[in-house]
């Protein structure tokens, strides 16, 4: 029986990440799965699902960063930020090709972003979208996010003579895409409306490796084992450090890991620079920890480095012998 790893999965249209996590449940049989960031229901593509132990990790992919490609139309409000919530508004969108891109060139870097009503961020205990349901606002703060490599890849128009845009962006976790098509549209004098939404990558996970639930649910279990992603594999932004049998049986124990019992083979990614946005600190200083339990290479856990102890402490021991 299957009890951690991760799938790469390609979403399908029409469905809640909270679907795909069932079918996995179902075509595993296993309870303890979880997603890695929730993609709305009419958008596809790329979402990662943890596995029974694996699920763990989760808190500690804040610093990857999703890819995406998007369509959008000008012109047309809805109460959703994508075509399929009801029409609010209406407006001419009389802009040129360069004003598009101009507009579209300022989504670069930290900037601040409100969430939709129409999301599943919770607010005193609620999602928003039950708030919206029922017809009710509230106060949604701002958050920070980042994006980077905007690209206007194509510039088109409708029978109705919409323009309509389709770009690709990365982004940081929590941003809402069809925030930005909606901000685009104001800042081009007229309302935006996402239309079509891919995830194309998030962390190392890429569209291209990604796996259809149809050819999930066809898959033996020898099948499965060759598509499950180590628990330890998307965690690159943290340092990785080898150490010998006796030091990792004791730190699996609970024991602090004396640098001097370890071989570094990679540093934290942000050790000496900052993410582009707050995340806990000790995530800058974290270690994958690898040892070879009888002659086997083991993934023991993450480890902190403790400026207090001069040691790795232990956040999370996955190895259980």
């Amino acid at each position: 029986m299957i009890t951690e790893g991760i799938l790469n999965l390609n979403k399908p249209q029409g469905m809640t990440s909270h679907d795909v996590v069932s079918v996995v449940r179902r075509t595993l049989g296993i309870r303890k799965v979880g997603h890695t960031g929730t993609l709305d229901p009419m958008a596809t593509g790329v979402l990662p699902v943890c596995i029974g132990k694996s699920t763990r990790i989760m808190e500690y992919l804040d610093m990857d960063m999703k890819s995406y490609r998007c369509s959008m139309i000008l012109g047309i409000e809805t109460d959703t930020q994508d075509i399929w919530g009801n029409v609010t508004g209406e407006k001419p969108a009389d802009v040129t090709e360069e004003q598009i891109r101009q507009a579209f060139a300022h989504f670069d870097g930290c900037m601040d972003q409100k969430p939709p009503m129409y999301s599943a961020l919770k607010v005193n205990g609620r999602r928003l979208y039950e708030y919206a349901r029922e017809g009710k606002t509230v106060d949604v703060k701002t958050r920070k996010i980042f994006l980077r490599d905007m690209t206007v890849e194509e510039i088109s128009a409708d029978a109705q003579g919409h323009p309509q845009i389709t770009f690709s962006v990365a982004c940081s976790k929590g941003t809402y895409i069809r925030t930005i098509c909606q901000d685009a549209g104001l800042a081009l004098g007229t309302f935006g409306t996402m239309t079509a939404l891919q995830r194309t990558s998030s962390g190392i996970f890429d569209l291209g490796s990604a796996i259809s639930l149809d050819r999930l649910r066809d898959m033996d279990e020898t099948a499965l084992r060759g598509c499950m992603i180590p628990t330890w594999k998307p965690l690159q932004a943290f340092g990785r450090v080898v150490c010998s049998e006796e030091a990792g049986l004791r730190f699996a124990a609970g024991w602090h890991l004396p640098l001097d019992q370890c071989r570094i083979e990679r540093r934290p990614l942000y050790e000496e620079k900052p993410f582009v946005l707050p995340v806990r600190e000790d995530f800058r200083r974290a270690y994958c920890v690898f040892s070879t339990i009888a002659g086997k290479e083991e993934f023991l856990g993450v480890a902190c480095y403790s400026s207090k102890y001069g040691k790795l402490v232990a956040d999370k021991v996955f190895f259980v012998r």
